[in-house]
């Protein structure tokens, strides 16, 4: 094989390894914004219906083993005012979570804030799983529908000012 070709071929596998290892080496920590917008489902099944997911009103983040944890608000209406109630948004996670203290396994959830310090957690049939108490962060400068914030190891998932400890295990 000829000097030229050699050196061609070599950088070109050079690349594209590059580019292999780059794509694989995704760093854990909070997801960005185009991030969430490519695996952010854009409907949600839960209790008998597909519900529109705010995209604008999702986060998310990568644990150190590359697995993703995302939230979002959801559009509502349409629902029972009973589950409505309970019912703001999903919670997809593919890793073991502690939740304000309870274990919560791998899988697809429905969440609300409700009343002035809970925090439910439900299956798609609308079944509660856990609970949490909420913590009220009267210092957060600006309150948005929805977000995680790192915090430690773990991350505060906030609803406004109230805000629950979400951890990966």
């Amino acid at each position: 094989m000829r000097p030229t070709v050699k050196a061609v071929s070599a950088a070109f596998l050079a690349c594209v390894c590059a580019t292999a290892m780059w794509a694989q080496a995704a760093k854990p920590g909070p997801l960005s914004t185009p991030e969430l917008k490519q695996v952010v489902p854009s409907v949600y099944y839960f209790r008998g219906q597909s519900a529109t997911v705010q995209v604008r009103n999702s986060s998310g983040f990568r644990a150190s083993n590359g697995k993703l944890v995302l939230v979002a608000l959801v559009d509502t209406s349409g629902y029972a005012q009973n589950v409505a109630e309970k019912y703001q948004g999903m919670l997809i996670t593919e890793i073991k979570l502690n939740l304000g203290g309870t274990e919560l396994a791998p899988g697809a959830y429905g969440f609300g804030f409700v009343g002035d310090n809970k925090f439910i957690v439900m299956d798609v049939g609308a079944n509660d799983l856990m609970t949490a108490t909420t913590t009220l962060d009267e210092q957060l400068q600006h309150p948005v529908p929805l977000k995680l914030q790192q915090d430690g190891n773990g991350y505060r998932f906030y609803s406004g000012r109230k805000w629950v400890a979400m951890r990966p295990e």
